[in-house]
Protein backbone atom coordinates (compact mmCIF):
# COMPACT_ATOMS: atom_id res chain seq x y z
CA UNK A 1 0.00 0.00 0.00
CA UNK A 2 1.54 3.48 -0.95
CA UNK A 3 0.10 5.05 2.21
CA UNK A 4 2.72 3.14 4.30
CA UNK A 5 5.64 3.65 1.88
CA UNK A 6 8.08 5.97 2.83
CA UNK A 7 10.14 5.27 0.12
CA UNK A 8 7.87 6.33 -2.01
CA UNK A 9 7.13 9.53 -0.71
CA UNK A 10 11.25 10.12 -0.16
CA UNK A 11 10.97 9.63 -4.08
CA UNK A 12 8.46 12.11 -4.56
CA UNK A 13 10.09 14.65 -2.59
CA UNK A 14 13.07 13.97 -4.26
CA UNK A 15 11.05 14.55 -8.16
CA UNK A 16 9.68 17.57 -6.91
CA UNK A 17 13.52 18.99 -5.88
CA UNK A 18 14.85 17.69 -9.24
CA UNK A 19 11.67 19.56 -10.94
CA UNK A 20 11.93 22.86 -8.98
CA UNK A 21 16.12 23.03 -10.10
CA UNK A 22 15.37 22.34 -13.97
CA UNK A 23 12.13 25.16 -14.00
CA UNK A 24 15.25 27.47 -11.49
CA UNK A 25 18.11 26.27 -14.21
CA UNK A 26 15.79 27.31 -17.90
CA UNK A 27 16.07 31.28 -16.39
CA UNK A 28 19.89 30.78 -16.86
CA UNK A 29 21.84 31.02 -19.90
CA UNK A 30 22.51 27.32 -20.64
CA UNK A 31 26.08 28.30 -23.20
CA UNK A 32 27.59 31.31 -23.52
CA UNK A 33 30.61 32.49 -25.57
CA UNK A 34 33.08 31.25 -23.52
CA UNK A 35 31.26 27.59 -23.24
CA UNK A 36 28.59 26.51 -21.24
CA UNK A 37 26.89 28.59 -18.56
CA UNK A 38 25.52 28.78 -15.23
CA UNK A 39 22.50 27.15 -16.41
CA UNK A 40 23.98 23.98 -17.95
CA UNK A 41 25.40 22.09 -14.86
CA UNK A 42 21.76 22.60 -12.81
CA UNK A 43 19.90 21.44 -16.02
CA UNK A 44 21.53 18.29 -16.58
CA UNK A 45 22.07 17.28 -12.76
CA UNK A 46 18.53 18.22 -11.99
CA UNK A 47 17.51 16.54 -14.91
CA UNK A 48 19.73 13.06 -13.98
CA UNK A 49 18.34 13.36 -10.49
CA UNK A 50 14.63 13.44 -11.67
CA UNK A 51 15.19 10.14 -13.86
CA UNK A 52 17.16 8.54 -10.82
CA UNK A 53 13.86 9.68 -8.75
CA UNK A 54 11.14 7.90 -11.20
CA UNK A 55 13.73 5.14 -10.87
CA UNK A 56 13.68 4.86 -7.38
CA UNK A 57 9.63 5.31 -7.10
CA UNK A 58 9.05 2.78 -9.26
CA UNK A 59 11.63 0.31 -7.62
CA UNK A 60 10.18 1.67 -4.08
CA UNK A 61 6.48 -0.08 -5.05
CA UNK A 62 8.51 -3.86 -5.13
CA UNK A 63 9.98 -3.33 -1.63
CA UNK A 64 8.15 -1.20 1.03
CA UNK A 65 9.71 0.59 3.85
CA UNK A 66 6.99 1.23 6.72
CA UNK A 67 7.74 5.54 8.45
CA UNK A 68 7.66 3.29 11.82
CA UNK A 69 10.73 1.27 10.62
CA UNK A 70 12.79 4.29 10.15
CA UNK A 71 11.65 7.00 12.43
CA UNK A 72 13.99 7.55 15.58
CA UNK A 73 12.37 6.40 18.64
CA UNK A 74 13.80 6.80 22.26
CA UNK A 75 17.06 8.77 22.78
CA UNK A 76 17.66 8.91 18.83
CA UNK A 77 14.37 10.73 18.91
CA UNK A 78 15.50 13.07 21.29
CA UNK A 79 18.51 13.87 19.81
CA UNK A 80 16.63 14.94 16.81
CA UNK A 81 14.58 17.29 18.66
CA UNK A 82 17.48 18.58 19.81
CA UNK A 83 19.37 19.17 16.79
CA UNK A 84 16.21 20.60 15.15
CA UNK A 85 15.85 22.85 18.08
CA UNK A 86 18.56 24.03 18.47
CA UNK A 87 19.24 24.73 14.26
CA UNK A 88 15.53 26.59 14.67
CA UNK A 89 16.67 28.37 17.73
CA UNK A 90 20.43 29.81 16.16
CA UNK A 91 18.19 30.63 13.17
CA UNK A 92 16.24 33.50 14.99
CA UNK A 93 18.70 34.25 17.53
CA UNK A 94 21.91 34.83 15.18
CA UNK A 95 20.78 38.74 14.16
CA UNK A 96 19.83 39.54 17.64
CA UNK A 97 22.96 37.69 19.28
CA UNK A 98 25.30 37.45 17.01
CA UNK A 99 27.14 34.85 15.80
CA UNK A 100 29.01 33.93 18.56
CA UNK A 101 26.77 33.90 21.11
CA UNK A 102 23.82 32.26 18.99
CA UNK A 103 26.37 29.64 17.66
CA UNK A 104 28.08 29.25 21.39
CA UNK A 105 24.25 28.46 22.68
CA UNK A 106 23.22 25.73 19.82
CA UNK A 107 26.78 23.83 20.38
CA UNK A 108 26.28 24.08 24.17
CA UNK A 109 22.33 22.33 23.83
CA UNK A 110 23.95 19.86 20.85
CA UNK A 111 26.96 18.98 22.65
CA UNK A 112 25.77 18.63 26.22
CA UNK A 113 23.98 15.26 25.82
CA UNK A 114 27.68 14.22 24.84
CA UNK A 115 29.80 15.60 27.78
CA UNK A 116 29.94 16.93 31.22
CA UNK A 117 28.38 20.58 30.86
CA UNK A 118 31.64 22.32 31.64
CA UNK A 119 33.37 20.26 29.04
CA UNK A 120 29.74 21.32 26.97
CA UNK A 121 30.42 24.56 27.11
CA UNK A 122 34.65 24.82 26.62
CA UNK A 123 34.14 23.11 23.66
CA UNK A 124 31.15 25.08 21.73
CA UNK A 125 32.97 28.62 22.43
CA UNK A 126 36.11 27.22 21.47
CA UNK A 127 34.66 25.71 17.79
CA UNK A 128 32.18 29.57 17.94
CA UNK A 129 35.49 30.93 18.31
CA UNK A 130 37.40 29.22 15.75
CA UNK A 131 34.44 29.25 13.08
CA UNK A 132 34.46 33.26 13.74
CA UNK A 133 38.16 34.02 13.55
CA UNK A 134 38.30 32.03 10.04
CA UNK A 135 35.21 33.52 8.15
CA UNK A 136 35.00 37.16 9.76
CA UNK A 137 38.58 37.66 9.72
CA UNK A 138 40.74 35.46 7.86
CA UNK A 139 38.24 35.38 4.72
CA UNK A 140 35.68 38.77 5.56
CA UNK A 141 32.86 36.98 5.43
CA UNK A 142 30.22 39.39 6.99
CA UNK A 143 28.56 37.55 10.02
CA UNK A 144 26.04 38.82 11.96
CA UNK A 145 27.54 40.54 15.40
CA UNK A 146 25.85 41.78 18.36
CA UNK A 147 25.99 45.15 19.70
CA UNK A 148 29.56 44.45 21.41
CA UNK A 149 30.90 43.43 18.23
CA UNK A 150 31.23 39.77 18.44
Amino acid sequence: MVKNNASVYMGLLMLLFSAVIFCQSLQLDYYTDTGPGPGFFPLWLSGGLGIFSLSYIVSSFKEKIAFSEILPTGSGLWNVVTLVGSLVFFLLTVEYLGFLMACTIMLFFILRRLFTWYSGLMISIAISLCLFVVFHIFLGVPLPVNALGW
